[in-house]
C-alpha cells in the first residue's frame, strides 16, 4: 500500500510537470508565431513602401516627358520654353553610317603610357574579355579610346540581327537567363563566379535593363557587349524600358557616364543611344519559352514585333519621327503628331477641309497615359481620311497633278504613321507591361506606360504562338523570382538588394533541353550573411522608413490642412485614429499606419493624443538656412526634387554640370507651368542667391540638388538618382485645385 501511494504521487508530480512544459511549448510556439506574423508584416509594407516610391518616380518621370513633348508640339518654335528642351527631341537624325562612324571615330583619341587599365584590340579574344571583367572589378577604367572602339563594333553587330533572337537547347548545353542588373556590377561578378563566364558552352541571356541607378552601370554593358562581340551566338541581349536616354535622365546612367569620361562622355552617350535602339527585342528559345523584358498585351503580335524596324524608337516613351517633305520640298523631321498636324495643315490651305481636334488643355494631358495620346493621335488621322473619302471632288478640284500626287503622299504618309504608331505600342507594352492576377488587360497606371494583363491573356498569346512559357524581369521580387498565371509566366530580376542591403535576394534561372526552369538564388553583399533574419529585416525597414519621412515632409502643408479638418478646436493635438486616416488620405499609400505610429511619431500626450506641429519638427530637414526662402517653393522642391532636376538634366545641353541664372529661372518656369503653380520670380531669385555662394553666375546642379536633400546621406534606393517625393495623385490633385 505504501509503495503504491508513492508511485501515485510521483505520477502526480510528473503530470505536473509535464501539463507545465506542455504549457511552455505552448507560449514559445504562441510566441515565435507572433514574432513571425510581426516580422513577415515588417517585411510587407517595407516593401509597399519601396515599390510605391520606385512606381511613382516613373510615372511621374513618363508624365514630365508627355508634358515636354506637349510643349514641342504647341508651343511656338522660338518661346523660351521650346528652346530649353527641343534637343531631347532630335534622336533620330537620319545620317549615313558612313557618317556617324566619322563622327565617333576614336583614332584621334591617344591613349597616355601612365594608362594602367586594360588595353583592348579587334576582333577580341577571351584572355582581353576576362581582363575587362578582372580590371572593373579592381575599380580600374576603360580608356575613352577603348570606349568608343567597342561601342562601335557593337553597334555594327547589332545592326545584323533580328528583332527576335531564336535560339536552342542541346543536353551539352544549357542556357543561362538574368534579369534587371541596374548598375550592380557585384551581382553579374557574382553570377559568373557561380556559373560561368559566357562561353560557347555557356549561353547567357540578359534580359534588359542593365543601367541605371546602380554606381557601375556603364561597366555592366561593357562586359556585356564584349562578350557579345566574342560570341555572337552564345550571348544574347534583349533590350528594356532602361535602355532610354529619356529614361536615363532621371535614374543616373547620364550622370555616371558624364562623370566618368568628363572629355569624351557626350560621344559615348550619344553613340549608346544608338546602341539601345539597335538591341533586339525578345528571344525565343526552343520555339517553345519566350525572353522578354516587360511583358504582353492582348494585343501583342510576334509577327509584327518581328518586321519592325526597331532602331526608329529611339526612346519608346514617344512615337518615332519620319522624314517628310515639306512646302518647299525640303526633307525635315517631325514627330507622329507633328506629321498629322502638317498633313491637316496642308488640306487646310487647299480646301479648309479638315479641322483636327485640339490636344486639349493641359489639364486633361497632365493624367494622360502614353497610350491615351496615341489614340489622341488615331483619331486625328482617321478623321482626316475620313473626310478625304467623303468628299474627294471639292479636294481635287482646282489643283493640278503634281499637286494632287503631293496630296496622295501626305494621305498614304498618314496611314504609315498610323502604322508606325501600333508598331511603337506593341514596342511599349513589351518594354513596361506587367502580369496581374484578374483577368483582362488595363492600362498600367501606376508605371504610366504599358499595360497589366491577366492570366486569360497569358493562355491566349501562348496558344496563338504555340509556346508553353513566358520569361520576363521588370519587376524587384523578394526571393529574386515569381511564378504567376499558373506557372506559365516567370518573373526573373538578377539585382539583389535592390532596395536597401538584405531587401531582396537576385536570382537567375537555367533551362535544358527539358525546358524546365532551375532557379539559382544569391545575395552579393557579404553583410547580409552576417545579419540574422530580424536583423535583415530591421535594417531595411529603418531604411524605407527613412524615405518615408522624407515623404511626409514634402507633404507637409496637406497633411496639416487634412489634421485641421480633424483638429476641429485647434488645439493642435489629434487622436491616433485620425491621425492615421488623415496620412492614409494625403499619401494614398495602403500602408498600416497604426502599426507604424511608433517608428514616426514620437510625440504624443499621455492621453494617447499626438501633436502634429511637433511632429512636423521631428522631421525637420538639415540643410541651407532656408528661413528667407518662400515655403511653398520650398516644398514644391522638396516634393518634386527629382522631377527638377531631370530638368537641369535637359536644360545643361552641353552636359557641363552647371546652368546659367537664367537657365536656373527658365528651369523653374517651366517646372510652373508643368505643375500649375505660381512661382514669382522673387522667389526664384532669393532661392538663385543661396546656391549661388561664390556669385560666379552660374549653379552647379549636384551642389544644388544635395543642398536640398531631405536627409544627410542617401539610401541604397536613392544611390545614383533621386527619388520622386510626391505620389501618383499629385498631379491630379494639382489639377482639380481650382486655387492653382
Amino acid at each position: 500500500m505504501g509503495c503504491g501511494v508513492t508511485k501515485s504521487n510521483q505520477f502526480h508530480k510528473q503530470s505536473k510537470k509535464a501539463v507545465t512544459t506542455l504549457r511552455a511549448a505552448v507560449l514559445i510556439q504562441r510566441w515565435y508565431r507572433q514574432y513571425v506574423a510581426r516580422t513577415e508584416m515588417r517585411r510587407r509594407y517595407t516593401w509597399n513602401i519601396f515599390q510605391s516610391i520606385e512606381y511613382s518616380g516613373e510615372q511621374a518621370q513618363i508624365k514630365l516627358y508627355n508634358f515636354l513633348g506637349y510643349l514641342m508640339d504647341n508651343f511656338t518654335p522660338s518661346s523660351n520654353e521650346r528652346n530649353l528642351i527641343s534637343h531631347i527631341f532630335r534622336e533620330n537624325e537620319v545620317c549615313r553610317d558612313a557618317e556617324w562612324e566619322r563622327y565617333f571615330c576614336f583614332e584621334n583619341i591617344e591613349v597616355p603610357e601612365i594608362y594602367s587599365g586594360p588595353h583592348l584590340t579587334f576582333p577580341l579574344t577571351m584572355e582581353q574579355a576576362v581582363g575587362l571583367v578582372e580590371a572593373f572589378r579592381n575599380k580600374k577604367q576603360l580608356h575613352s579610346r577603348y570606349v568608343l572602339q567597342l561601342l562601335l563594333e557593337t553597334w555594327k553587330l547589332l545592326r545584323m540581327l533580328p528583332n527576335i533572337n531564336r535560339i536552342s537547347t542541346c543536353h551539352s548545353k544549357e542556357i543561362t537567363i538574368c534579369g534587371d542588373l541596374h548598375g550592380q556590377l557585384e551581382d553579374l561578378l557574382l553570377v559568373f563566379y557561380k556559373n560561368g563566364m559566357p562561353s560557347l558552352d555557356k549561353p547567357y541571356v540578359f534580359n534588359g535593363d542593365f543601367v541605371d541607378r546602380g554606381k557601375d552601370s556603364i561597366e555592366i554593358i561593357l562586359i556585356l557587349f564584349a562578350f557579345l562581340l566574342l560570341y555572337p551566338r552564345d550571348v544574347y541581349l534583349n533590350r528594356g524600358n532602361h535602355e532610354d536616354h529619356i529614361v536615363n535622365l532621371r535614374y543616373g546612367f547620364t550622370k555616371e557616364v558624364l562623370t566618368k569620361y568628363k572629355l569624351h562622355g557626350k560621344r559615348i552617350l550619344k553613340l549608346l543611344q544608338k546602341i539601345f535602339s539597335w538591341l533586339p527585342l525578345a528571344t525565343v528559345i526552343d520555339q517553345k519559352v519566350l525572353v522578354l523584358h516587360g511583358g504582353i498585351s492582348d494585343s501583342t503580335d510576334l509577327s509584327v514585333i518581328a518586321r519592325v524596324d526597331r532602331h526608329k524608337y529611339v526612346s519608346a516613351l514617344r512615337p518615332p519621327k519620319r522624314r517628310h517633305m515639306s512646302s518647299t520640298r525640303t526633307s525635315i523631321d517631325s514627330d507622329m503628331d507633328e506629321e498629322v498636324w502638317s498633313a491637316n495643315r496642308f488640306l487646310l490651305r487647299r480646301g479648309s477641309l479638315v479641322y483636327p481636334k485640339p490636344l486639349g488643355a493641359r489639364s486633361s494631358f497632365h493624367n494622360c497615359s502614353l497610350q491615351d495620346f496615341s489614340d489622341r493621335i488615331k483619331v486625328n488621322m482617321e478623321d482626316g481620311q475620313d473626310v478625304h473619302r467623303r468628299r474627294p471632288s471639292t479636294f481635287i478640284c482646282g489643283i493640278n497633278s503634281s499637286e494632287q500626287q503631293e496630296a496622295v503622299s501626305v494621305l498614304s504618309e498618314s496611314v504609315s504613321s498610323d502604322t508606325a504608331n501600333e508598331e511603337w505600342k506593341q514596342i511599349l507594352d513589351l518594354l513596361w507591361s506587367d502580369p496581374m492576377t484578374p483577368e483582362g488587360c488595363i492600362p498600367n497606371e501606376v508605371r504610366g506606360g504599358g499595360c497589366y494583363w491577366g492570366p486569360d491573356v497569358t493562355e491566349d498569346f501562348l496558344n496563338r504562338h504555340n509556346l508553353q512559357l513566358i520569361i520576363r524581369s521588370h519587376e524587384c521580387k523578394q526571393e529574386g523570382y515569381e511564378f504567376c498565371h499558373n506557372r506559365k509566366v516567370l518573373t526573373l530580376f538578377s539585382a539583389s538588394n535592390y532596395y536597401d542591403v538584405g531587401s531582396n535576394r537576385g536570382a537567375y534561372v537555367k533551362l535544358g533541353p527539358d525546358l524546365l526552369p532551375y532557379m539559382i538564388q544569391y545575395q552579393a553583399s557579404s553583410m547580409t550573411r552576417e545579419l540574422s533574419v530580424g536583423q535583415s529585416v530591421g535594417r531595411t525597414e529603418r531604411s524605407a522608413l527613412k524615405v518615408l519621412r522624407e515623404q511626409l515632409f514634402a507633404h507637409k502643408s496637406d497633411l496639416i490642412c487634412t489634421f485641421k479638418k480633424y483638429d476641429s478646436g485647434g488645439t493642435g493635438f489629434v487622436s491616433l485614429t485620425d491621425w492615421a486616416s488623415a496620412v492614409e488620405s494625403v499619401m494614398h499609400l495602403n500602408l498600416p499606419w497604426r502599426m507604424l505610429r511608433c517608428q514616426l511619431v514620437t510625440c504624443k500626450t499621455s492621453n494617447g493624443m499626438i501633436d502634429y506641429h511637433d511632429w512636423f519638427n521631428e522631421l525637420a530637414i538639415k540643410g541651407p538656412n532656408t528661413d528667407h526662402i518662400d515655403q511653398s517653393l520650398l516644398e514644391t522642391l522638396y516634393r518634386h526634387r527629382s522631377t527638377l532636376e531631370t530638368i537641369f538634366r535637359i536644360v545643361d545641353t552641353d552636359n557641363s554640370g552647371f546652368i546659367t541664372i537664367e537657365d536656373f529661372r527658365q528651369t523653374w518656369k517651366l517646372l510652373s507651368v508643368y505643375l500649375k503653380m505660381a512661382i514669382t520670380d522673387e522667389a526664384i531669385s532669393d532661392l538663385a542667391v543661396t546656391i549661388d555662394s561664390n556669385h560666379d553666375g552660374s549653379i552647379d546642379i549636384d551642389e544644388f540638388m544635395e543642398a536640398f536633400r531631405l536627409t544627410d546621406k542617401k539610401s541604397r534606393l536613392e544611390r545614383g538618382r533621386s527619388m520622386f517625393m510626391g505620389t501618383a495623385t499629385d498631379l491630379t490633385k494639382l489639377d482639380e485645385d481650382p486655387t492653382v
